[in-house]
C-alpha cells in the first residue's frame, strides 16, 4: 500500500487544547454540531456515540479530557494504547482499537480493550478470539471496509464484506457491532458522503439477508474532517480527534499504517 495523503482538514483549523476548559468547550462544539447533523437527517442526536480519538495525546492531557466527561478513547496503536490503559488504570475509561491490526499485537487487545474497530481478516479473527477465550473476555468488533476504493486503506472490499461476515459467528468472544470506514481524503464532499452512504446501503442489504449478522448493525464512519457529513448519512459512531484535543503533530499517513 502507498501512504496516504493528509487529510483535506487544514490541521491549523484546529487549535491545541491545553485545559480542561479548552476541552470541555471543543466537546460541547462537536457535541453540537452532531446533534445539529442528526436533526437535519431525521435522526436523535443520542443515536450517536462520540469516540474522542487520543493518538498521540499525552496522558495529562487524557486526564484532563476525562475529567471534561470523556469516559473512552480511541487509538490507532496498540502499544500507546496499552501504555495509556496502565498508566491510567486508576481512571473510569475504556479503550477502543481503531487502527490495523498485526496478530502478534492480539494477546494486548485481548487484554484491555472494550472494542475493535478494523476486523478485515480472518486469522485476526482467529487469534483474537483464542486470546478472548484464554482470559474469559469478549470484544465489541466493527468489520473494517474499504468504501473508497484507495489502495492506501485498508479494509475489505464492499463485495467481499458479507461473506466475510458469514465466517464471523464461529468467534464467539467476537461481538459483531457494525461495519467501520475511512472516507477518501478530500475536498470533494459528494465524494466523501459517496463513501459513507455506501457503508449504510451495504449495512442495510446484510440486514436484509441476515440481520444476525451485523448485531446491531452500527456504522462507525467519519473524523474530524467530515463528521458533520457522516452523521448525516448515518453514523452511530463518530471518531473525532483534532476536533477535541486539536492538531496533531504529523500527517495523518504516520497514524493510517500501510504497508
Amino acid at each position: 500500500m502507498v501512504a496516504e495523503q493528509d487529510a483535506v482538514s487544514d490541521r491549523s483549523d484546529y487549535p491545541r487544547a491545553q485545559s480542561r476548559q479548552d476541552l470541555a468547550r471543543n466537546l460541547a462544539v462537536v457535541r453540537g454540531q452532531i446533534a445539529a447533523a442528526a436533526e437535519r437527517s431525521g435522526r436523535r442526536p443520542e443515536e450517536v456515540r462520540l469516540l474522542p480519538v487520543a493518538k498521540t495525546v499525552p496522558e495529562q492531557r487524557i486526564r484532563l479530557a476525562a475529567q471534561a466527561g470523556c469516559r473512552e478513547f480511541g487509538e490507532n496503536k496498540v502499544q500507546e494504547a496499552r501504555r495509556k490503559h496502565d498508566n491510567l488504570a486508576e481512571l473510569d475509561i475504556r479503550w477502543s482499537i481503531i487502527g490495523h491490526l498485526q496478530t502478534n499485537k492480539a494477546k494486548d487487545v485481548a487484554a484491555f480493550a472494550a472494542e475493535f474497530q478494523a476486523l478485515d481478516r480472518l486469522r485476526v479473527a482467529q487469534v483474537l478470539d483464542r486470546r478472548l477465550q484464554a482470559v474469559g473476555r469478549g470484544l465489541d468488533v466493527y468489520v473494517q471496509v474499504n468504501t473508497s476504493g484507495e489502495d492506501s486503506k485498508y479494509g475489505l472490499p464492499p463485495e467481499e464484506t458479507l461473506r466475510f461476515l458469514k465466517e464471523l459467528p464461529p468467534f464467539t468472544a467476537l461481538r459483531i457491532r457494525g461495519l467501520m470506514t475511512l472516507a477518501v481524503f478530500s475536498d470533494d464532499t459528494d465524494q466523501v458522503r459517496a463513501c459513507f452512504a455506501r457503508l449504510r446501503q451495504l449495512r442495510d442489504r446484510v440486514r436484509e439477508q441476515n440481520p444476525d449478522l451485523i448485531g446491531p448493525g452500527g456504522l462507525s464512519m467519519g473524523m474530524s474532517g467530515d463528521y458533520e457529513i457522516a452523521v448525516e448519512e448515518g453514523a452511530t459512531v463518530v471518531r473525532v480527534g483534532q476536533a477535541i484535543f486539536g492538531a496533531r503533530p504529523l500527517p495523518d499517513s504516520y497514524y493510517w499504517p500501510t504497508t
